[in-house]
């Protein structure tokens, strides 16, 4: 059980050092229009997690594993974060009544097995180790005259400060890249000592723009996916933000998250439905439908992918959390 955080131990490693410069921007290039997408037979792992009985999620808003298997998902109730074994069986809960959690954004793990928490309501992102403490801390808790001033803009000074972060991902050199996604419609990164590199996108729909940049990947050959939410699409850049492609989606592009291995593909959660994609931009498969009920899926807030016939989704505004297993073949599923 992880001991109550202290909010000073968060700014100890704010960081605020000369910009490099923005990434720039490329021609748009989309995918060539295919067949439709077939519909992928799945199925729903009832009451997989076992949760005890003094605790109920809240806001269903992360869902991460580390490298031994464990699910930890991260909710905004009186008990944020769960730790989950490969079977389901509760290990152990943390961050009670911590100010780390105000508002709980998203949970990922890096290679080292680190543990990243984005506070979207403090704008911090925290590294821990994997004994949970933490070693880093980038952005700043703002004060609320920066709210009353910036609002309308949806920006605040200081490229080292965030404006409702979402979503991190770690490149296999260590760099952190932050989706700065509700307020700055950006991508920042920083190096792995946690000094700012540089930082590209402001809000629009061209390419290199955004518009709610909420969740981010990166795979084995160092591309960044950018799930750039009220645009309909993902974004695709070179660790220097130079614009790749972008991929269209006929509904929001809420979550992102990428298998491991060689082969990889990667999941984008929608409303009601995830896309499973090829590293190409190509749609191979679609699945699930819009409601609160069992075995239905409402804002798909993250997601997760071990495997590719394994996806575990948090449903924002069911309070609910599903293990998904994809079936042999691409038939309608009958949920």
């Amino acid at each position: 059980m992880m001991k109550r955080l202290l909010v000073s131990a968060l700014f100890l490693t704010s960081v605020a050092v000369p910009l490099s410069g923005q990434g720039g921007r490329g021609a748009r290039a989309v995918p060539a229009a295919g067949p439709p997408a077939p519909q992928l037979a799945f199925h729903i792992e009832e009451d997989f997690f076992k949760l005890p009985e003094n605790i109920w999620p809240s806001e269903a808003v992360g869902v991460a594993l580390n490298s031994k298997g464990h699910i930890f998902l991260l909710n905004r109730g009186n008990h944020p974060l769960l730790e989950f074994g490969t079977d389901g069986s509760f290990i152990a809960s943390m961050g009670e009544g911590s100010t780390i959690f105000h508002a709980a954004h998203s949970v990922r793990f890096d290679a080292e097995d680190n543990m990243w928490l984005v506070d979207a309501g403090n704008n911090v992102v925290v590294k821990f180790t994997a004994k949970r403490r933490i070693v880093q801390a980038l952005g700043r808790r703002l004060e609320p005259w920066v709210y009353m001033t910036h609002g309308i803009e949806r920006a605040i000074p200081g490229p080292a400060s965030f404006y409702q972060p979402t979503d991190t991902a770690v490149g296999p050199d260590g760099s952190t890249y932050i989706t700065d996604g509700y307020g700055n419609s950006r991508v920042v990164k920083f190096t792995r000592e946690g000094n700012l590199v540089k930082y590209w996108g402001d809000r629009g729909a061209r390419p290199g723009q955004f518009n709610t940049p909420h969740s981010i990947v990166i795979d084995r050959n160092a591309n960044l996916y950018v799930a750039d939410r009220q645009n309909n699409r993902v974004q695709v850049f070179d660790t220097d933000g130079k614009f790749k492609q972008e991929w269209p989606l006929d509904g929001l592009a809420w979550s992102l998250c990428i298998t491991p291995g060689p082969n990889q593909v990667i999941f984008v959660g929608s409303v009601g439905k995830v896309y499973k994609m090829g590293l190409d931009g190509k749609v191979l498969g679609t699945f699930g439908k819009l409601g609160r009920l069992p075995g239905w899926f409402d804002s798909i807030h993250a997601i997760a992918c071990p495997d590719e016939k394994t996806v575990y989704v948090a449903n924002e505004f069911s309070y609910r959390f599903d293990k998904v297993v994809l079936d042999q073949g691409a038939q309608p599923s009958s949920r």
